[in-house]
């Protein structure tokens, strides 16, 4: 009879519980119905809003979306805090500007055949940048990648026959008009962005992006695990170069002009990190969320109050509430959040108890097809 109850008791217990697989398999499924359908928003939206100022604050969000998730390549996934990358931004964008001039490129499609050669170009100055910025840590490491893009901005002033010092150089103005205008750069933009996503996701989710992952976590034990922590670091410090060049490249292009004091901001640093620390690092949608809320902010006080400064002390301010209150970001938290909410549903159910059992059948009847009272005799 014990073992009739027991087996009984297993069978209930079984049917009640949750199905683990099923749910992961769900939660998957709504994951990748969350991003199909953000990116058939995000390829739809320009068709759909197609005002000029709508699609240029779009085309911003975008080209800093790309800029945070190529930083947080490497800054989110080592832990290394880079202020420079717009010395890289910077180089993409004379790159462009420099070869459309040399070639005497006309405007349209044409320009944006040397967004790759930006690219490259970026990443090879990153090789021996990294290789000496990377040789310090933490505070030091912020110092010198601060030191590089000023003395890049000097640079760009300085060596007039190339920049044109100051007064800077033109680009192709574009062959598009009205409400098209904006449409090649956006998507353009987009492309970029998805490139940078999904090169981000496979680091994610490699044997690197754990390398990477360990030295964030512990970087002398990680160097006495076997890893090459020096050579890591540097490849993920080219690889986020190579996508910001590309980015400054387009930025460039969009503008139609630029100069040193611009393309070799600081600002740029302080709102790729405000995007990153914002929505999270190290995470994939991070950046993302991050430059969907800063940009469109930083875009309203530029066509509100201009060079008043309040973008900047609207920044400051944002920056330090994001360090003070939420020093995860806010996809962490809310992944936290969740985790939290679960595993209080799941308590909650364990405190209640199994569900009750049905109600004892009558004498004679056949619970598992044989009579209660056979079950009885035989248990005694």
């Amino acid at each position: 009879m014990r073992k009739a109850r027991s087996t009984a008791m297993a069978t209930v217990s079984q049917s009640h519980a949750p199905s683990t697989g099923g749910g992961l398999q769900a939660l998957r499924l709504s994951r990748w119905l969350f991003w199909i359908a953000c990116l058939i928003g995000v390829t739809v939206f320009p068709l759909v809003f197609t005002d000029g100022a709508t699609t240029s604050v779009a085309v911003f969000t975008l080209i800093y979306a790309a800029a945070g998730t190529a930083w947080n390549i490497f800054s989110g996934y080592t832990g290394y805090i880079a202020l420079g990358h717009a010395a890289f931004f910077g180089l993409g964008a004379y790159t462009i500007a420099v070869m459309c001039e040399w070639l005497n490129t006309p405007g349209g499609w044409g320009p944006f055949a040397f967004v790759p050669l930006a690219g490259v170009v970026a990443a090879v100055f990153a090789v021996p940048l990294g290789a000496i910025a990377l040789r310090t840590r933490r505070h030091t490491f912020v110092v010198i990648t601060i030191a590089m893009f000023f003395i890049f901005q000097l640079l760009a002033t300085n060596l007039r026959g190339l920049t044109n010092g100051s007064a800077g150089l033109s680009l192709p103005i574009p062959l598009w008009s009205g409400a098209a205008f904006n449409l090649p750069f956006y998507y353009v933009t987009l492309a970029i962005l998805l490139l940078a996503i999904a090169t981000s996701w496979y680091v994610r989710h490699s044997k690197y992006g754990l390398e990477l992952l360990a030295i964030r976590d512990d970087e002398d034990r990680a160097r006495g695990l076997g890893v090459r922590t020096g050579m890591t670091k540097l490849s993920a410090f080219v690889l986020s170069a190579f996508f910001v060049g590309m980015i400054g490249a387009v930025w460039a292009y969009f503008l139609e002009a630029i100069f040193p004091m611009f393309a070799f901001d600081p600002l740029f640093d302080v709102l790729v990190a405000l995007m990153v620390f914002l929505g999270g690092m190290g995470t994939i949608s991070g950046p993302l969320l991050g430059a969907l809320i800063v940009i469109p902010v930083q875009q309203y006080f530029n066509l509100y109050y201009g060079g008043s400064g309040f973008s900047q002390i609207a920044f400051g301010a944002m920056f330090l509430i994001v360090i003070l209150l939420l020093p995860q970001g806010i996809v962490p938290a809310l992944s936290q959040l969740a985790r939290k909410l679960s595993g209080a549903n799941a308590n909650a159910q364990l405190a209640s108890g199994p569900p009750p059992m049905e109600s004892a059948p009558e004498a004679g009847d056949s619970a598992l097809g044989a009579p209660v009272a056979s079950v009885a005799n035989d248990s005694e």
